[in-house]
């Protein structure tokens, strides 16, 4: 797509765009005027992009979302028959009695795949949506229309760079967390131990790396967006990304700080109505039961009350997941109009005709 768009790498040599001062205002095509952006214009074009480009967006997170929580939900339906064998022998033990090794082992093996599969499914939804962004983001700059149809084939075709990205990235920011979780909790639960002293390194151990982590995952925070739009490779991706935030490090935390926090919010307001509604279905339910009513009049109130609060939570997480990819991806093209002038070639693609072929 980037013969297409003129989104390919930079080559040396162009000139740094000229707007600015008393020249006319940069042209505006699409979500974003085509010159160095302030933070206002980052997060109203991630606004903007959202709601004109909303169905794609949000077809591919809910189709995601709808399959990982079938499959998660067949493995949790799977685990459960030998689950329901395995509790008792476990948990349900006479006082001072341990359970046996063998129930203890045999419960982990049943709940080991539903903990892989939930993760997968985080992970390659996590992927999906840091793919859709940025190639929503490649036609809301140039003002063109897309369907859900070309925004899946373009994102799962950059997928594996985006989660090779994702992967790396997690690695190198969480890797030492891991480690030193792999080293404390077994220390914590070792015959003979002082539980506070494990505990206490555990704690300090990540106080202590979480500034390391925030600043890796900020520098490498466009390479998403890097994978996607000049179809890099996942380390390739994460050096572009070092490069093009290395000056506008603490500029490119604010305002991804401030996308995330305006994701939390309306996130937030919109999953409140629908939690108000199954209160609403819940508290008639729970009155007219009382003392000697039918317990299913509750059950019922309960179940549209836990229906109300999964659709709100669906409907939210669209924009609370979505949002900061967005933000993201518009900084990923800030930058580049810093530094690289992409502002005339994406000018120049805005006002080219239409080009046959997918994008």
């Amino acid at each position: 797509m980037s013969h297409q768009t003129g989104w390919g790498q930079h080559h040396p040599g162009q000139p740094a765009p000229q707007w600015g001062g008393w020249a006319p205002p940069p042209p505006r095509p699409g979500v974003i005027p085509l010159g160095p952006l302030q933070a206002g214009d980052v997060l109203s074009g991630a606004f903007t992009a959202f709601r004109r480009y909303w169905k794609p967006l949000t077809g591919v997170i809910l189709l995601v979302q709808g399959i990982g929580i079938l499959l998660v939900g067949a493995a949790i339906g799977i685990a459960g028959v030998g689950v329901d064998t395995r509790f008792a022998a476990v948990f349900d033990l006479p006082a001072g009695e341990t359970p046996a090794a063998g129930d203890v082992a045999a419960l982990l093996l049943y709940l080991a795949p539903v903990v892989v599969l939930m993760l997968v499914t985080m992970v390659l939804l996590t992927g999906m949506i840091a793919a859709v962004c940025p190639a929503v983001i490649q036609e809301a700059v140039l003002g063109r229309p897309t369907t859900f149809a070309a925004m899946w084939r373009r994102c799962w075709s950059r997928l594996p760079s985006v989660l090779g990205v994702l992967v790396c990235v997690g690695l190198l920011a969480g890797g030492p967390v891991l480690v030193l979780y792999a080293v404390c909790v077994p220390w914590l639960f070792t015959d003979g131990g002082v539980p506070p002293l494990p505990v206490l390194v555990l704690l300090l151990g990540v106080l202590l790396w979480m500034p390391a982590m925030l600043w890796l995952a900020v520098r490498f925070s466009l390479a998403p967006a890097v994978a996607v739009c000049e179809g890099l490779g996942p380390i390739a991706s994460m050096r572009r990304s070092a490069r093009l935030v290395g000056g506008g490090w603490w500029r490119t935390f604010g305002i991804a700080a401030l996308g995330y926090l305006m994701a939390a919010v309306v996130g937030y307001a919109v999953q409140l109505p629908f939690t108000f509604l199954g209160m609403f279905a819940l508290l008639p339910a729970v009155l007219a039961t009382g003392e000697a009513g039918d317990p299913t009049t509750l059950l019922s109130g309960i179940a549209v009350y836990v229906a109300c609060m999964m659709l709100g939570m669906a409907v939210g997480s669209v924009f609370q997941l979505g949002y900061p990819q967005l933000v993201l991806s518009l900084l990923y093209v800030d930058q580049r109009i810093r530094k690289e002038n992409l502002a005339e070639a994406l000018l120049t693609a805005a006002t080219a005709p239409a080009t046959a072929g997918p994008r």
